[in-house]
């Protein structure tokens, strides 16, 4: 067996008094695809917040490409390779989208600014939005940004990507398009772990399923066995009232 890309072994997280994640152990393979469900404050996005390093945590390892984040030398340039979506665009809403695109590449990783540029253009192809390259994000819709933001995580082209609930913040006609870029990037072979309550987007782009509930993995398993054969009596509550919606 390969070395696994993400490897989490008995992290905890505690928020004050609040013990947020508790025992969580997890492998992520190269090329893996998993989609962490679970009511809120499960911890779904604590745990991969702790992944890229935006949360501390306080007891357990994580290790990426056999690094250590604690390891503060290295754990930097680890973090760089792990590409993060959240819910909200975080766009710079004076600059265009391509200076969107270009500046991650340039200042983090040197790049001139024809050749980031050249990256940048590359990446809106790839998210079907070339077209809005010199336009300001207030100028697209929610979609087109969300787009934007997955693009500009892609072109510091990280070896995993991480979204915490991408479509959340999008009106529900707007989702489909999202989710349709992140499938496509699951079907490349792109290591992922993503939140979300999307269910029908799970079972076409994961490999596994992980539900979380009270800051523990609960059940995890193929996608096909999780939807059709749950094993614990909380998980399967859980379906049947997200797959209700």
């Amino acid at each position: 067996m390969a070395e696994p890309v993400i490897k989490v072994r008995d992290l905890n997280k505690y928020f004050g008094d609040y013990h947020a994640l508790r025992g969580i152990d997890l492998d992520v393979a190269e090329g893996e695809r998993i989609v962490v469900c679970g009511p809120s404050g499960s911890g779904k996005s604590t745990l991969i917040r702790c992944i890229n390093g935006l949360e501390t945590h306080d007891e357990g390892t994580i290790t990426v490409r056999g690094t250590d984040l604690r390891d503060e030398a290295s754990a930097h340039a680890i973090r760089g390779g792990v590409g993060m979506v959240f819910q909200q665009f975080n766009l710079f809403p004076h600059l265009s989208i391509l200076q969107n695109l270009t500046l991650g590449p340039m200042k983090a990783r040197g790049l001139t600014r024809k050749a980031a540029e050249a990256r940048a253009m590359s990446y809106l192809e790839r998210v079907r939005i070339p077209d809005q390259a010199h336009k300001r994000p207030k100028e697209l819709s929610g979609g087109q940004q969300q787009r934007v933001a997955i693009a500009r995580s892609l072109c510091m082209e990280p070896k995993v990507m991480l979204f915490d609930e991408p479509t959340s913040a999008l009106d529900p006609e707007m989702i489909s398009e999202v989710l349709d870029v992140i499938v496509d990037l699951a079907n490349d072979g792109m290591t992922m772990i993503c939140v979300t309550h999307e269910m029908g987007f799970a079972r076409k782009a994961a490999d596994r399923m992980i539900f979380m509930d009270h800051g523990e993995i609960i059940e995890t398993g193929p996608t096909e066995t999780f939807f059709d054969a749950p094993r614990t009596d909380r998980c399967k509550q859980f379906l049947s009232q997200i797959l209700q919606h």
